[in-house]
């Protein structure tokens, strides 16, 4: 009996023990520290890409400091092997040409430093996006006043190449304020890193093209483009964790748009088309990003006017979407923001109160909480992550 018992407390003893360093992985797993990265439009307040360091511990986030100097860097995009940084420089002009640039960074962890390696062309006027290949061997950018995309090679030592491919768009739609030209204004890849899809807010189309990774050519697929409703004026897109849905955020309809996505056809369904924004709602406002939480429960997209994030549930078989609640970004034009790689943290990037604004996310709900975190950047418009323990120099 003594001996039964005494294997009892063993037994007991072990799971507690298992218990115990279950929850300390569990909590190792949240608390990581991110450097994060802020895309800015420069001038008298920033000179350029800022980081502060996130601590998911806390949720405290350092105030920010200057990374790198460069002209309005307003996006900004970060190699799969967090070595390099990209970054679009959304100007008109490069060099004498009819053009804004693209710029490659070495990224210094200890320091979160950006080391500035070289800069090309960007293929087009005003670049407003850019995408890296999940290979780490192209970046792909959307250049908005030209109505153009075009690819990059990235080499070994991370200094980008001429332009593999330059695609120019064509058309227009019924908004001839917004919509008399072509507009591309974002670009992304699906999870198989073979098709590319393209934004064009000029054209109220989703393009779709492959990509060769051999050679970094850009092709008109199968299925060229989706359309959307005529004045939408699509900005964004994201997909789901799975791949299997895509949502399109709308910047003159504010709406949201889902699609279910087909990987070997690269095809696009429409499957319902949402408001962001208040059913009372009559002022000026227009939609920016949108951002799928990495549960895939959860969708989010930015209402500048209404200076709000609109929070969504997602049916997990439909990828339809339901309204949840909006919440304030307690600052003016939220022009981006973005998920901390763990799911804890939603910041917010508030364009016209110069604001950098940390929200808690509830793990069950979705909803968002402000952890009191603000800090100040001039005129942030992107928020990238990169895990602290994985950058490498």
């Amino acid at each position: 009996m003594r001996f039964l018992s005494s294997l009892k407390l063993v037994r007991a003893a072990l799971a507690a023990l298992l218990l115990v360093s279950l929850s300390m992985n569990a909590d190792s797993a949240l608390s990581k520290q991110f450097l994060v990265y802020f895309g800015t439009y420069t001038g008298t307040k920033n000179k350029g890409i800022y980081v502060s360091r996130l601590d998911t511990a806390s949720g405290e986030l350092s105030a920010p400091t200057l990374a790198a100097k460069c002209i309005n860097p307003s996006y900004i995009a970060v190699d799969p092997n967090h070595r390099f940084l990209f970054a679009v420089n959304e100007t008109d002009h490069f060099n004498g040409q009819a053009s804004g640039s693209v710029t490659a960074f070495r990224l210094d962890a200890p320091t979160g430093k950006l080391e500035f390696l070289n800069q090309q062309p960007s293929g087009g006027m005003s670049p407003c996006h850019i995408a890296a290949d999940s290979t780490g061997k192209y970046v792909l950018v959307a250049n908005y006043n030209s109505g153009s995309v075009a690819v990059f090679p990235v080499q070994t030592n991370g200094l980008i190449g001429p332009p593999t491919a330059v695609i120019q768009h064509h058309g227009s739609s019924v908004n001839q304020q917004r919509q008399a030209v072509p507009h591309a204004h974002c670009i992304a890849l699906d999870a198989a890193n073979h098709r590319v899809f393209a934004c064009d807010l000029g054209l109220d189309k989703v393009m779709i093209y492959r990509l060769n990774e051999t050679n970094g050519a850009l092709t008109a697929d199968v299925n060229p483009w989706v359309e959307l409703k005529p004045g939408s004026g699509p900005r964004h897109i994201a997909f789901s964790p799975d791949g299997r849905h895509a949502y399109v955020i709308n910047e003159l309809g504010s709406t949201l748009t889902t699609f279910t996505y087909d990987p070997e056809p690269g095809a696009l369904q429409e499957v319902q088309t949402v408001s962001t924004l208040p059913e009372d709602f009559h002022g000026k406002s227009t939609c920016a990003e949108v951002a799928v939480h990495p549960s895939g429960k959860f969708v989010y997209g930015s209402n500048r006017g209404d200076d709000s994030i609109a929070l969504f549930t997602v049916d997990e078989q439909s990828g339809r979407l339901d309204f949840v609640e909006r919440q304030s970004t307690r600052g003016k034009i939220p022009r981006c923001f973005a998920i901390d790689p763990t799911g804890q943290y939603l910041i917010a990037a508030n364009q016209d109160s110069d604001s950098i604004v940390v929200f808690r996310i509830n793990a069950q709900t979705g909803q968002l909480t402000w952890t009191g975190q603000t800090v100040e950047v001039g005129k942030p418009v992107c928020v990238a992550f990169v895990p602290m323990e994985t950058a490498m120099p």
